[in-house]
């Protein structure tokens, strides 16, 4: 993903890409590998230590057969610009719990992660689900409680001998009448 950039779109240098929000295709497990790496190692710096972050980005194997079999046990969202994965959401339906949110750190606060978790609730709503929980890592937890999501605990999750706080964050689903 070096070539990635944010202004590739030759027709209009002066807007960013036009980004694409899809249903994860087996073609996307190396990308999803490479954005929760890059997420993880570059993205949470800030709130956690280089040891919680190796042993948080080594709990998965950066392969994209790895990402591809998590496709077949969630359902899996994906932000795609020039055809490549930037951004995904792993959702567990069955539990109205979204297992994992990560985007590429170049495009962090970009509206990414937030039109990823959009569509995830109209999938839940859509399944008759009133509503939704994550795990969420310090640096989402804040970005999360400001735009409504209920503060339900501190949670310690064990990663290769390190251990990472996360807030466990719940949100009532409402559908909007259009």
């Amino acid at each position: 993903m070096e070539t990635m950039t944010t202004t590739e779109a030759p027709s209009a240098p002066a807007q960013s890409p036009r980004i694409i929000y899809r249903q994860a295709m087996a073609r996307d497990g190396a990308d999803q590998a490479e954005v929760f790496h890059h997420a993880v190692m570059q993205g949470a710096a800030s709130h956690y230590s280089v040891k919680q972050r190796e042993a948080w980005a080594n709990s998965l194997p950066r392969e994209a057969s790895v990402w591809g079999a998590r496709q077949a046990l969630y359902t899996t969202l994906v932000a795609a610009c020039d055809g490549r994965c930037v951004g995904f959401l792993e959702l567990n339906v069955s539990e109205a719990h979204i297992e994992t949110l990560y985007v590429w750190p170049s495009l962090a606060r970009r509206g990414i992660g937030t039109t990823l978790l959009v569509h995830a609730k109209r999938l839940l709503l859509e399944h008759g689900c009133e509503r939704v929980t994550i795990d969420a890592s310090l640096m989402l937890a804040d970005s999360l409680l400001r735009r409504g999501w209920q503060d339900r605990g501190e949670e310690w999750l064990e990663r290769g001998g390190e251990r990472l706080p996360r807030r466990r964050l719940e949100k009532r689903l409402v559908a909007v009448e259009t």
